[in-house]
């Protein structure tokens, strides 16, 4: 099956345009890439080990799902799909933005932070790209990152301390 992407501009505005994935993308094209990390209520961040088969970072441990948005879907109907077709969990982000969004060299990196106390035993995990689940605190994931088996993402350490900091800055006058 085809994978079709939704060409942005380098202003994040869509082309019109598509690209099936594994194209080469032309010079200021971008696609929309989404992550979604859930936390519970004991600040434990659910992350996945990736199948030892898997292109890019193979048999590492990662944030909960994360995966590219497809042709016509917004970055939040993109974040839901992903969540339930790599761990089997309906997560409900209509009322959600993105957290965060990184640029990268190729498009726009979307970071969901959400917080649901999930029982992991009844999730059922894409048997393509996931090999298991886990709660993990910040601890137990920066020794993982010390030791090479989880992605090094370079925000990683930050990610607990925001997450409960939506409001940004306050203004007062």
């Amino acid at each position: 099956m085809t994978e079709l992407w939704d060409i942005y501009d380098k202003n994040r505005t869509l082309t019109g345009r598509t690209m099936e994935r594994g194209s080469q993308f032309a010079k200021g094209d971008y696609h929309l890439v989404i992550h979604v990390c859930i936390f519970n209520s004991k600040n434990e961040l659910l992350i996945q080990k990736r199948q030892p088969w898997k292109k890019g970072w193979p048999n590492m441990w990662d944030i909960t799902v994360g995966g590219s948005a497809l042709a016509g879907e917004t970055s939040a109907e993109a974040a839901e799909r992903e969540t339930f077709e790599e761990i089997g969990y309906k997560i409900d982000l209509s009322a959600e933005r993105p957290f965060f969004t990184v640029n990268f060299e190729r498009g726009f990196d979307d970071y969901y932070l959400v917080e649901r106390d999930i029982d992991i035993n009844g999730l059922c995990l894409q048997y393509e790209e996931v090999q298991c689940v886990k709660w993990a605190s910040k601890d137990e994931i920066m020794q993982l990152i010390e030791e090479g088996q989880f992605i090094g993402y370079w925000f990683m350490e930050q990610l607990f301390d925001i997450r409960k900091h939506r409001a940004g800055y306050r203004f007062t006058g």
